[in-house]
């Protein structure tokens, strides 16, 4: 937060100089005259001719800690002001100044006492109220910066520099609206307020008006081009704009102002990740961390670049440090990234409880509900940044053709970029309608949704990159569902329900899901049963595979990869001669760090095979080429899983206690192939071995699994659809009935029990 305190100005009274000593004090105002026309060296001089004469000349001590303190040399400030306050322990104004220059040093705690201490001088000191409620912002105990800030206010109904604190306070309290409103007033007041300015634009960032944010961060950077915080603001603000390049600079400039920045730091990693320039953005990964040990938020980005490049490197260490808790700031980003982290469902809930509680928004900005409707077509509203070349937009497509339009109606909105894609052609004529949001604040784009008087809304995003949650936060629609995109609770209070199955989350789970559990027959994920695999198989030397040999396969993302897993590949490698592995090369950093790991293990580098991106279709008919999908845990296969079964290819998993560690199981169990399903590592090692040496065993679930294909639910598009359906509906009759969101299934006929 960018602060000022008008209180950090020249003090000329209570000097406390006897009425003899005029000369003493002639020079002590030419000081003071020094020092207001911006002369610092020669007002120090002036001061410290004064203490030489008189060591305990409070005004010369006090302006002189000011004037160090406007030099950046803040242990001089609090020295000075100690002695001032020593000699004159009832000088309130010294206090807030000591305070002040203490906040600077990070010393909050001292920072606060002195803070109290100034208060309980002179509780009408609007400036001291204003700086102890600075202090406990940082100290996350908003609701007391609250009451400090607004006590302020009161107290000095003009002055600019509490209304902008008080605004910071209240976008730590997840009122933005409210702080919005308290920025501008201190605009009002002083226009040329850089910190009002730089915390207005966050304010912006907050409420999704990210083209408004970034002209008052620019206007910032204008007011005050020295505020290595006004940089980094934009460059955060850019980052949401997806301008990564920009957003380097901005960041880098930060650094240069203010050096072991880790908040700009952090910033530049994250452009660096955005640029795939992954070694440099590592590095300031590692940077930012280091600095910042206690920061989970920072390590959990670093960790899951990290995990990205497979570099497992303190891999262990690290991993328990997560799991131990992730940091206050609890940002969207961290909860995808901590999915392949290996957790407790207790933890994930926690953590998604703690992220939603800063998206909420005050209830009297909630939109009202909309009377329940009886007897007419349901209003169904598909929310999400994906639809485009994605794994989701692969999996819904078919649904949402194959939705009855006698019953419902189907509207998109999406705030995703159009990629010209063939895949954003066919959803967008898929839908009844489709509304692009993108552009939209979180307000306006809550009030379209809630204008088109949405029944159920399905959030296909969930706390994945780029999630809009505060949109739903606003209650758009009277029944809100999460679906899909993210694989785990929403911890949200403004989420109804969530669509599971039995594997993925038994009823007993329900404790761990704020929302309600609706339980789906068969599998809770859709798949589109037009998923075009091309006809052309490659060759296994177009693919850079041997000519002979077993060929395990895993295409699941690098950084789903874990130590653990791939000892046991290396293993399997080990124990079936010219076999290899075949994995999917996200970066141009896994097959190097791979490769050592290998060589690490006893396994000849060259036996790690690397396949490239390559479009959807001739991805799937390479598959074609595997013997048997390796799966992963915590974080399974999910449409990479599917995407194999649809291929053809027998997927092994093992089963963790997660929804994410458990959504290939109940993929093989809707396939008709539960005996690949897995509980414990051992077993899941033996079986794979035992697959590779039986050849008629692996060549018997292949066929089984070319059967059910056609003829088991998994990739029965318009049987799911039905299923799904049924449950919007029974969502419908519950809310129609006035009842609170209830836990239901849908059986495989299409009741409901």
């Amino acid at each position: 937060m960018v602060t000022e305190d008008r209180d950090m100005s020249l003090r000329q009274d209570s000097t406390g100089l006897p009425s003899e000593a005029i000369p003493l004090e002639t020079v002590f105002e030419q000081a003071g005259a020094s020092h207001a026309r911006g002369k610092l060296d020669r007002a120090a001089q002036l001061y410290l001719d004064v203490l030489k004469e008189d060591p305990s000349h409070i005004g010369s001590l006090h302006n002189l800690a000011i004037l160090c303190f406007q030099c950046g040399r803040h242990d001089d400030t609090v020295a000075l002001t100690r002695e001032v306050v020593r000699l004159k322990p009832d000088l309130a104004v010294a206090h807030n100044t000591l305070a002040i220059a203490l906040k600077q040093l990070g010393r909050w705690d001292e920072a606060e006492a002195a803070c109290r201490e100034a208060v309980h001088l002179q509780p009408n000191y609007a400036e001291a109220h204003n700086t102890l409620g600075d202090v406990l912002t940082v100290l996350r105990r908003s609701t007391e910066a609250e009451a400090s800030c607004r006590e302020a206010v009161r107290l000095a109904p003009d002055y600019a520099e509490a209304h902008n604190n008080l605004g910071a306070v209240l976008l730590s309290l997840n009122r933005a609206e409210e702080a919005e409103i308290c920025c501008r007033e201190a605009l009002r007041l002083k226009p040329g307020n850089a910190a009002a300015h730089n915390n207005l634009a966050m304010i912006l960032v907050a409420l999704g008006r990210l083209g408004e944010g970034e002209a008052w961060c620019r206007e910032a950077v204008r007011l005050q081009p020295g505020n290595p915080e006004a940089h980094n603001n934009l460059a955060t603000v850019l980052l949401g704009l997806d301008r990564p390049e920009e957003a380097e600079i901005c960041s880098r400039e930060a650094v240069r102002l203010k050096p072991g920045n880790a908040p700009a730091l952090n910033n530049i990693a994250v452009a660096l990740t955005r640029q795939r320039k992954l070694t440099e953005a590592a590095a300031s990964f590692a940077q930012a961390a280091a600095l910042t040990p206690d920061d989970a938020d920072i390590r959990a980005g670093w960790f899951y670049l990290r995990q990205e490049i497979c570099d497992w490197s303190g891999y262990r260490e690290d991993e328990a440090r997560l799991c131990k808790g992730t940091g206050p700031q609890a940002v969207p980003a961290a909860a995808f990234k901590l999915l392949a982290v290996s957790s407790t469902s207790e933890a994930r809930l926690a953590f998604a409880r703690r992220l939603a509680a800063r998206t909420t928004v005050p209830q009297s900005a909630v939109l009202p509900r909309h009377p329940p409707k009886s007897g007419e077509r349901i209003r169904l509203g598909y929310f999400s940044a994906n639809f485009h070349t994605h794994p989701v937009a692969s999996l819904i497509a078919g649904l949402i053709e194959h939705h009855d339009r006698r019953r419902f109606e189907v509207i998109g909105y999406g705030f995703d970029k159009d990629d010209g894609s063939a895949m954003r052609r066919r959803l967008s004529a898929a839908f009844d309608r489709f509304v692009d949001i993108s552009e939209a604040p979180d307000r306006d784009a809550a009030q379209h949704i809630h204008a088109d008087a949405i029944d159920v809304l399905i959030d296909l995003h969930g706390w994945t990159p780029d999630c809009r949650a505060k949109i739903l936060a606003y209650r758009p629609a009277p029944i809100q569902v999460n679906y899909l995109g993210y694989p785990g609770t929403s911890g949200a209070d403004f989420i109804d329900y969530i669509i599971v199955d039995r594997f993925v989350a038994s009823p007993d789970q329900q404790p761990f899901f704020s929302e309600r559990l609706v339980h789906l027959p068969d599998c809770y994920q859709c798949n589109d049963d037009k998923r075009e695999i091309a006809k052309h198989t490659p060759s296994r030397s177009e693919c850079g595979l041997p000519q002979s040999g077993f060929i395990f396969c895993c295409f699941n993302n690098n950084y789903k990869i874990t130590p653990d897993f791939f000892d046991i590949w290396m293993r399997l490698l080990r124990a079936i001669p010219e076999s290899v592995l075949w994995l999917y090369e996200g970066n141009a950093l896994v097959k190097p760090n791979l490769a050592r790991e290998a060589e690490a293990r006893g396994v000849a580098p060259e036996r790690l095979v690397f396949a490239p991106k390559l479009p959807l279709a001739e991805h799937l008919a390479r598959h074609r080429l595997a013997d048997l999908f390796l799966d992963t845990l915590p974080y399974n296969a999910h449409t990479t899983a599917s995407d194999a079964l649809w291929a053809g290819l027998p997927v092994l998993t093992c089963a963790g206690d997660t929804f994410a560690g458990r959504v290939a199981g109940s993929l093989l169990q809707a396939v008709g192939l539960s005996e690949l399903v897995i509980t414990s590592l051992p077993e899941y090692e033996a079986l794979a071995l035992r697959l590779a040496r039986d050849a008629e065993l692996l060549a018997r679930l292949r066929a089984r699994l070319a059967q059910n294909r056609a003829t088991h639910p998994l990739f029965d598009t318009e049987r799911y659809t039905r299923n799904l359906e049924a449950a919007y509906w029974r969502m419908g009759e519950i809310s129609t009935a006035g009842q609170p969101p209830t836990a239901f299934s849908v059986s495989s006929s299409g009741d409901i029990s």
